[in-house]
């Protein structure tokens, strides 16, 4: 069945310009990409993508992945839709793209992995965080974020380090994101001695979060800290309610709410601590691409997940380069042998791992309107929860 949605070759940077698409040459690497320009993940595969645009532009101007194969970028709309992007990934298999980009969430990224793993193309989800994700698809998929279980023991060992003892976490069965990560947060701070008091349940979207405040706000003992992975616009949402009936309990977030949404919330959020890829520390390689980026389009970057889509373009070249080849299946070789590549975020590896990369987890504070670094660094692994 042919979609309606028109294929967008991304093949400039000329201020997000979208181009007609363009034939591909037999030496051209075209990467498809089954990614949400629409609805609830557009806040994420779009920075993402911007990041992409840029690392593509850079590598095509030095004669393309392993300096001789040409980038197109070929882009449809999966408008943050499970079955919408199956459809998108087999139009695109079908075309013949020999790497797909899927979305920054698991589920969608499960249901186009496997069309792309019957084809025997190599996928990557832009920020899907689900350590399970590969396993449920197979040898072909790949994450480009750190993991929930990680992320979760990162935070779990901040909060012991703190002196918390008692913790509530607010989860949503809606998507494995925000129902895992909270749950592998659980597990590591009770294996540190911590206790989980209490949890609740939310459904993404919903903007009404006062039977959660009323429980958290009753709680005798009150939790010491509440830990979600809720994003936007459920995060926004349940906080001001939060704040708003006098509840002033820190909160551990995730790599979701680092976005500019979160921190156009103002006050709300000072003290907010949360997981991210990376941090812009004076002199680190992300503070180097920031400028670089500032001087490109005019302001600094609002997210990190721009970097973190820059860095799998990297990512890809460094496989590409390996593999010296366009091939799916050298290509997909390639990237599972791959070890310390450099990204402006940190050295990234997937050689010995499931498919999702190995690298440091950044942990910030968000104080007026500003990221503080707290930590960057992989925790212990035997303090990572089993996916």
């Amino acid at each position: 069945m042919k979609s309606n949605f028109k294929a967008l070759c991304l093949t400039t940077m000329l201020g997000g310009s979208v181009l007609s698409p363009l034939p591909a040459l037999a030496d051209d690497l075209v990467i498809g990409l089954a990614t949400a320009q629409t609805g609830g993940l557009a806040p994420y595969d779009q920075p993402s993508l911007k990041g992409l645009e840029m690392a593509v532009e850079e590598i095509n101007a030095g004669g393309g992945a392993a300096g001789k194969f040409p980038i197109k970028l070929v882009a449809k709309d999966t408008r943050s839709d499970a079955a919408q992007t199956a459809l998108v990934a087999q139009e695109l298999v079908d075309e013949g793209v020999k790497i797909m980009i899927t979305p920054c969430d698991a589920d969608p990224s499960i249901a186009a992995g496997q069309v792309t793993q019957a084809a025997q193309i190599p996928a990557f989800s832009f920020c899907a965080t689900t350590p399970t994700m590969p396993l449920a698809v197979g040898d072909f998929m790949f994450g480009n974020y750190p993991a929930d279980n990680v992320q979760a023991a990162v935070l779990a060992a901040y909060a012991t380090e703190k002196g918390y003892k008692k913790a509530f976490i607010l989860k949503s069965p809606d998507s494995a994101y925000t129902l895992k990560l909270p749950e592998y947060f659980a597990a590591a701070f009770k294996a540190k001695g911590g206790e989980l008091v209490g949890e609740g349940t939310f459904s993404m979207g919903q903007q009404d979060f006062g039977a959660e405040v009323t429980k958290i706000k009753a709680m005798n003992p009150a939790p010491d800290v509440i830990m979600t992975s809720a994003y936007e616009p459920d995060f926004p949402a349940f906080i001001r309610q939060l704040r708003g009936a006098g509840v002033t309990i820190p909160i551990l977030g995730s790599d979701g709410i680092d976005s500019p949404t979160t921190f156009g919330l103002g006050a709300l959020v000072d003290g907010v601590v949360f997981t991210t890829a990376g941090f812009a520390a004076e002199g680190s390689p992300l503070a180097d691409f920031n400028v670089k980026y500032k001087e490109k389009f005019g302001q600094a970057p609002d997210t990190v997940y721009i970097a973190n889509g820059y860095d799998l373009g990297k990512v890809i070249d460094a496989a590409v380069t390996a593999a010296d080849s366009t091939d799916p299946v050298a290509i997909r070789n390639a990237i599972a042998s791959l070890e310390n590549v450099q990204g402006v975020t940190g050295p990234i590896s997937y050689a010995g791992t499931q498919g999702m990369p190995l690298r440091s987890v950044s942990l910030v504070k968000i104080e007026s309107g500003a990221r503080e670094l707290i930590s960057q660094s992989l925790p212990d692994p035997a303090d990572i929860p089993a996916p």
